[in-house]
């Protein structure tokens, strides 16, 4: 599925591209989305990296059951489709000149939409100084070379604890994959999972029921119709006032629409007994509700601020005592909240909507860290969106919007589906290892890089 603006539909024909061209303007191209039944990759996939690789011995028969073709140097002609690099045995910074060895000739030869993932070990997990200081460092070279590339092409890191390389096998394939267009220069952590591999990988979250708040329109109605694809049955919520639109999507999903506003004492308790009633439990909770109330702060008053942080970020404190408890999400659950890269860099106007939206990441973190939590195998994660095209960023003024859209890696606004493709990632059990994220969906962007 493509997606081209105004000005990448220019930069895309035969004039517009000269012109681009002489002038050294942004040329984005259309990325590649996910379609049932594509490869996984787009040409052939190289593998290198440093010492015993782990992770990679770990994830060759992965990569072959998924239909890669996998090599092991820079073929003499065509493209790659991405490059796989596994330093998570590295012990000292020189260990790291096989990762330049490896990527170096190999991005040369990337083709459109290529993707490169690096995957170290955890600095946190390492023993002494140099090998906290190497695995540290991978940081910075992948975000550089995120920002080097350039056709649609990603970067990202997956970063191991003991243990956890087979854990790390659904992080990488959806690193390489469609489904992560719009991720880019990110950092994966993972721990050992509790779970195994889904039995069909096209429906992983067969047998699930999930909640998808402020599901009616938008990023909602696309992570509803995502989980809905990968199998999940849905309960769809959003307030009374859009109740013809949530009926529409709860609709075209078979899942269910319950008419409810988050902020409302019996919200959670009400949402918990219809999953209960109707679907026989409760699996994912995605809380997506949220709303925006702009001024300067100097301009702010107790209504503005106070109305921004009761739905984006106490409604979910009030709702979790309910999804959380002994009788709410089922063990194993996950959790998956939606941030905003305004909750990591700020944004001018929205102090409001930034501190609920950094509120959700000390969640995130807090739910992570909960030992009773972790007991019961329920993961909690952030996906932190950059510009997304949705009917909202549609009404920003011309220059801001542009502004918005070009000031990222891709050059390029993101999708809904975007969003919901990594919700839906962390969603699925084979995640059980992958616990405590907060992943930009923002095509890298330059505010707060």
């Amino acid at each position: 599925m493509g997606h081209r603006d105004g000005y990448t539909a220019f930069v895309s024909s035969g004039v517009g591209k000269k012109i681009s061209t002489t002038l050294g303007l942004p040329q984005p191209v259309a990325l590649r989305r996910h379609v049932p039944g594509r490869p996984l990759v787009d040409g052939p996939l190289l593998v290198g990296g440093h010492g015993t690789m782990p992770a990679l011995a770990a994830l060759r028969a992965t990569l072959d059951e998924a239909g890669a073709v996998v090599v092991d140097e820079v073929p003499e002609e065509g493209r790659l489709g991405g490059v796989v690099v596994d330093v998570s045995s590295a012990t000292a910074p020189t260990d790291l000149e096989a990762l330049r060895a490896t990527l170096a000739p190999a991005l040369k030869r990337l083709g459109r939409c290529a993707r490169v993932v690096i995957v170290g070990a955890d600095p946190a997990s390492a023993t002494t100084a140099a090998q906290r200081a190497t695995h540290r460092a991978l940081e910075g070279i992948t975000r550089s070379v995120a920002k080097e590339l350039r056709a649609g092409a990603t970067a990202n890191l997956v970063l191991l604890t003991p243990g956890s390389e087979g854990a790390a096998l659904g992080t990488v394939l959806f690193l390489l994959s469609a489904r992560s267009a719009y991720v880019d220069g990110q950092v994966f952590r993972t721990g050992v999972a509790t779970s195994q591999e889904p039995a069909d990988a096209a429906t992983p979250l067969a047998g699930k029921v999930a909640v998808v708040t402020g599901a009616a329109r938008g990023i909602g109605a696309d992570i509803a119709r995502t989980l809905a694809r990968d199998g999940a049955t849905v309960v769809c919520v959003d307030m009374p006032s859009a109740g013809a639109s949530l009926a529409k999507v709860a609709n075209s999903i078979g899942g269910s629409a319950l008419q409810a506003d988050v902020t409302s004492p019996d919200a959670g308790a009400r949402i918990m007994n219809h999953a209960r009633t109707r679907h026989g439990g409760l699996d994912i909770v995605v809380h997506n509700a949220g709303i925006t109330r702009d001024k300067l702060l100097a301009n702010t008053d107790s209504e503005r601020w106070g109305s921004v942080l009761a739905v984006n970020l106490t409604s979910i404190l009030a709702m979790n005592e309910h999804f959380l408890a002994k009788d709410g999400l089922r063990d194993g659950g996950h959790l998956v909240l939606v941030s905003s890269i305004a909750g990591i860099a700020g944004n001018r106007g929205q102090a409001n909507y930034a501190a609920s939206k950094a509120g959700v990441i000390g969640l995130v973190d807090a739910y992570a860290a909960d030992k009773g939590l972790r007991r019961r195998g329920i993961t909690a994660n952030a996906v932190a969106p950059g510009f997304i095209e949705t009917e909202m960023t549609a009404r920003i003024p011309f220059a801001t919007r542009e502004l918005g859209r070009r000031l990222n890696s891709l050059a390029q606004g993101g999708l809904p589906i975007d969003v919901a493709e990594t919700i839906a990632h962390f969603a699925s059990d084979a995640q059980s290892g992958v616990n405590g994220n907060v992943v930009r969906v923002c095509g890298q962007s330059l505010l707060g890089a």
